[in-house]
């Protein structure tokens, strides 16, 4: 069952909070929610067995969802399976094999969880099925001038059984270290797969109506958490995280990257704030992960107790935070995380508190064009909040341009925009035909940063709302101007 249902410290304190729009990360119920057991077939009574306790889950959350929009991304748990790396829809006939990739539950099954959850969100990007006809919802919802993208994070991923796993025990849990990480990273293995790295390349150069971007998905692109559990069970790395396949990581990071785009994320028990990088620390976005609402599997993430080197340790100078290779060797800077206490005190809830149960809120400034991030504990008083009543590192704001980390090589010409405010700037390279990047700006000035200096550019910028763009080509890095005029 679930220990805090029905929530009710923390349903207080989101509705003082009053979000416009409530996002639910994954793991919506657990098998066991409830009491009523787990019925995996027939397949029409493990959907009753579901829906029960899908109900649960509107029970406890009704005050709050009944009056916004609500999103909901289906995670492991919600489709009866500890993880899962779904292969495109692949077929698993036992739960032992579910490390290789695939569903165990039968697809009607899958199909009952997707369409409960979240047929009321906007069209998928593309609707085509995968395997065995279970349904896609990846796409995009613009709301308030933000642009977000709901990814799919699970569905396409590759398991690591019979691909990776050398070693005996869990395929997904690296507990020695003189394994080759790198060597992990082997071709052809999938985290988003071709059809969402597609749509987030189409999301990332759409900007109408849009100030901001921020994908959502079910966890970050990276592998912060090292110990597991209550005995805190340390891992060299977990295959279960999205740092794995590292290539697929990067590749998501940088498609996120093209579009200036937060990520916002759960699934990890571990709440964090991690600037990403690709070839160099902190050269592209930041992810927030929330908390989990009720932690029965704390996880934790202590470079400090390790002994590690503290490099470029943020200002703010908090505990294991900092540049790092995650345990997959992803490059991440560590601005908060928010670790369990030491030891649980009794009670239901105080215990969900002490392991580090509580919420996340992003708030989106698109007149700043930034982003503050809270994160929230269990117990408190949303109205008396105390400075302590967040885990340590927390409000933290961050603006657009810190979503493309990447330092230029040189600049384009100066754009001077007449007749239009607050622009879209695309820039194209010319040999390769790659949008390096499209972002609204602010104001009437810019100056496009670019990453080779003896390369030719695109540019095209304006109003895509009133499809009113100008085409620039040919153009090379120059301490000049280029005129606008509208």
């Amino acid at each position: 069952t679930d220990p805090a249902f029905p929530n009710r410290t923390l349903v207080r304190n989101v509705g003082i909070h009053n979000p416009d729009i409530l996002f639910f990360s994954g793991d919506q119920l657990y098998e066991g929610v409830g009491g009523f057991g787990i019925h995996r077939e027939p397949v029409d009574l493990a959907i009753v067995n579901y829906l029960r306790k899908w109900m649960m889950h509107g029970w406890a959350f009704r005050d709050l969802m009944r009056d916004r929009p609500s999103l909901c991304l289906p995670d492991d748990h919600d489709v009866y399976q500890g993880n899962i790396w779904g292969a495109a829809g692949n077929p698993v006939a036992d739960m032992k094999d579910h490390a290789k990739g695939g569903y165990r539950m039968h697809a009607d099954f899958v199909n009952a969880v997707e369409r409960t959850q979240n047929s009321h969100h906007p069209d998928p990007f593309d609707p085509t099925p995968v395997k065995q006809g279970i349904g896609v919802y990846y796409g995009d919802m613009l709301y308030g001038r933000v642009s977000f993208a709901i990814l799919e994070d699970r569905k396409f991923k590759d398991g690591p059984d019979g691909k990776v796993n050398t070693w005996p025990g869990r395929p997904d849990h690296i507990k020695n270290d003189k394994i080759d990480i790198a060597s992990l990273d082997k071709p052809g293995l999938s985290l988003l797969g071709k059809r969402q790295l597609h749509f987030l390349k189409e999301w990332g150069k759409d900007w109408r109506g849009a100030d901001l971007k921020v994908a959502l998905s079910q966890t970050i692109f990276c592998n912060l958490a090292n110990y597991h559990g209550g005995n805190q069970m340390y891992l060299v790395a977990d295959l279960d995280s999205n740092g794995w396949p590292q290539s697929g990581r990067n590749r998501a990071v940088h498609a996120l990257r093209k579009a200036y785009a937060l990520h916002y994320a759960g699934d990890q028990h571990l709440a964090s704030i991690v600037h990403h990088g690709i070839d160099k620390h902190r050269d592209a976005g930041f992810s927030f992960c929330v908390p989990s609402i009720a932690a029965g599997y704390p996880r934790s993430w202590r470079p400090d107790a390790e002994g590690q080197p503290v490099v470029n340790r943020p200002k703010r100078n908090i505990p294991n935070t900092g540049d790092y290779a995650d345990g997959l060797g992803n490059l991440v800077t560590v601005h908060a995380v928010g670790n369990p206490a030491k030891q649980n005190r009794k009670g239901v809830e105080n215990t969900l508190h002490d392991k580090a149960s509580g919420y996340g809120i992003l708030r989106c400034d698109p007149s700043k064009q930034n982003y503050t991030l809270e994160c929230w504990r269990l117990q408190f008083d949303a109205e008396k909040p105390q400075p302590e009543d967040q885990f340590p590192g927390w409000p933290l704001t961050v603006g657009i341009d810190d979503q493309y980390g990447r330092a230029p090589v040189a600049h384009l010409p100066t754009l001077k925009f007449s007749g239009l405010k607050n622009p879209v700037v695309q820039v194209i390279h010319e040999k390769t035909g790659e949008t390096i990047y499209t972002r609204r700006i602010k104001g009437t000035s810019f100056s496009p940063k670019v990453f080779e200096k003896n390369a030719t550019y695109t540019l095209i910028a304006g109003d895509p709302d009133n499809d009113n763009l100008q085409t620039h080509k040919n153009l090379k890095p120059s301490k000049g101007q280029l005129k606008l005029n509208f």
